[in-house]
């Protein structure tokens, strides 16, 4: 007799069980495609890239991590002239760490 799964279960074959393609069922090539992006996208700059983000960084009241973010989620490279958009990545900062506390 099977077991029913908790209630928490989301259907799915168990993971550590799991025989298959690292894609699943989908297609391998976009499975690779988005691999290779995220590998891409997430590779450290260089020196000169990291110095100059992170100034310009500071100069904003951001973090090296929120301008970077900024630049890989909009390709937007932020400037004084950005109010609107500093502002709201900076409450949401501060709403980050209210939650975190509560």
């Amino acid at each position: 007799m099977a077991r029913r799964p908790k209630r928490s279960h989301n259907g799915g074959p168990p993971l550590d069980e799991y025989k298959g393609p690292l894609w699943g069922k989908g297609e391998p090539y976009i499975f690779l495609a988005w691999q290779a992006a995220h590998a891409k996208a997430w590779k450290a700059p260089s020196r000169d890239v990291m110095l100059m983000r992170m100034d310009k960084a500071e100069r904003l009241g951001l973090t090296y991590e929120e301008y970077t973010l900024e630049i890989l989620e909009r390709g937007l490279h932020l400037g004084q002239e950005d109010t609107d958009r500093i502002s709201a990545i900076k409450a949401a900062r501060k709403r980050r760490r209210v939650r975190q506390l509560g």
